[in-house]
């Protein structure tokens, strides 16, 4: 007899997850305007009142290359201050428990966030990035694995003595924009050396959307084989053929426990145009149409998580609010429709019901709950040829 019970046919699958939000830093990066600082605090703030505890922020590199992140000291002041501090007790959020972090892909990055660290107004945790393709990883960082990779070594060193985190990422686990085809095992390598040379989590990225989900559950069965401590593994899933979800779904019935994404599934490569002048971001765009290469969406996460009864920690009303909000920010429709059409609501929408259905069955003599003719057996009868 078939197996009903979704944990029993995967015993890995979790029953509480942790969701992180990257909206401020990836959602924001794709976008070809500038964003106010203020509205950049507001989501920031609004994120984590909403129960986001894992927030990544701003990117400490050149904002001349990235001039939408030339204000991430003020924006990492503010979630230092003492009114914010004291906004997060007045709802009861213990701030100790935020995890605030900076993306930091080269060593000046690195020694700025701990410059900023030294001011008291730094983060928790930076992020570095490499690619198992290394014609991405070029694109993104502009030098050769090997070169990064002794880099990162030197880079985790001073954060640990500095006491900040330092989170490795993998990209092209499932495949390249430019390079195409990807092996499963090397990422599983190069999720190894991040913790050998003292990275305190991995990011496992599906930057351009290639994952399957039965890749995915295979590759993060590999990891989790290997390395089974699932506190170590975040999920980073771009929607690029709206079928993220599906690999959401096998990375929850592989293990895993922990993921990232953005409100109305903004984000991708930093944008090479700002508002009225083309900017040097990192390059010619890597995709044939750069309009929806971003991340899952939270909204629609949430209420998939939701549904399925995983603990999740949001308040995932005030979520779908905020996605509504963001859409008048940019100015033009996102991809969440999780914002527009809600949740899945038990009790239905008895308004959009019709009247007289009540007076007819009563005409007719049927019981408010009946379903099939009087005459009909209770329970249907099924022909001899079509039972198992």
């Amino acid at each position: 007899m078939t197996e009903y019970d979704y944990w029993k046919i995967f015993p890995r699958m979790p029953k509480e997850v942790t969701i992180g939000d990257i909206t401020v830093r990836d959602g924001f990066q794709h976008l070809e305007q500038f964003i106010s600082t203020r509205a950049k605090i507001f989501y920031a703030e609004e994120l984590i009142f909403a129960g986001c505890r894992n927030i990544e922020v701003t990117n400490l590199g050149n904002p001349y290359l990235m001039p939408q992140f030339s204000d991430a000291e003020e924006i990492l002041a503010h979630l230092r201050s003492d009114r914010f501090k004291k906004r997060c007790d007045r709802k009861g959020i213990n701030y100790d428990d935020l995890c605030i972090t900076a993306v930091t892909i080269r060593e000046k990055s690195v020694d700025r966030a701990i410059q900023l660290k030294e001011k008291g107004v730094g983060p928790d945790r930076c992020l570095m990035m490499v690619s198992t393709e290394e014609e991405h990883h070029f694109a993104n960082s502009g030098t050769t694995l090997p070169v990064y990779w002794a880099e990162a070594e030197r880079c985790i060193k001073k954060c640990t003595d500095a006491g900040l985190k330092m989170c490795g990422t993998v990209s092209t686990i499932w495949g390249s924009p430019i390079a195409g085809a990807t092996e499963l095992k090397d990422a599983v390598a190069f999720t190894k050396r991040w913790l050998e040379i003292g990275a305190s989590d991995i990011e496992h990225a599906d930057h351009d959307g290639s994952a399957s989900a039965p890749d995915v559950y295979r590759y993060f069965a590999m990891i989790l084989d290997e390395i089974p401590d699932t506190s170590l593994h975040i999920a980073h899933f771009h929607e690029t053929k709206r079928v993220a979800s599906a690999s959401v779904l096998a990375a929850l019935q592989a293990g895993i426990t922990h993921f990232e994404a953005t409100i109305g599934g903004m984000g991708g490569q930093p944008a090479n145009f700002l508002d009225d002048c083309p900017v040097p971001g990192t390059g010619e765009y890597y995709y044939e149409d750069p309009r929806f290469v971003g991340l899952v969406c939270l909204e629609d996460l949430l209420v998939q998580i939701d549904e399925m009864g995983i603990d999740h920690g949001y308040d995932v009303d005030q979520v779908l609010w905020l996605g509504r909000q963001m859409e008048r920010t940019v100015g033009h429709r996102l991809r969440s429709e999780a914002s527009i059409n809600g949740r899945t609501l038990k009790e239905g929408h008895p308004k959009f019901a019709r009247a007289g259905l009540k007076k007819l069955k009563q005409k007719l003599g049927e019981d408010l709950q009946q379903n099939w003719p009087s005459e009909w057996s209770d329970s249907p009868v099924l022909p001899e040829q079509y039972r198992p």
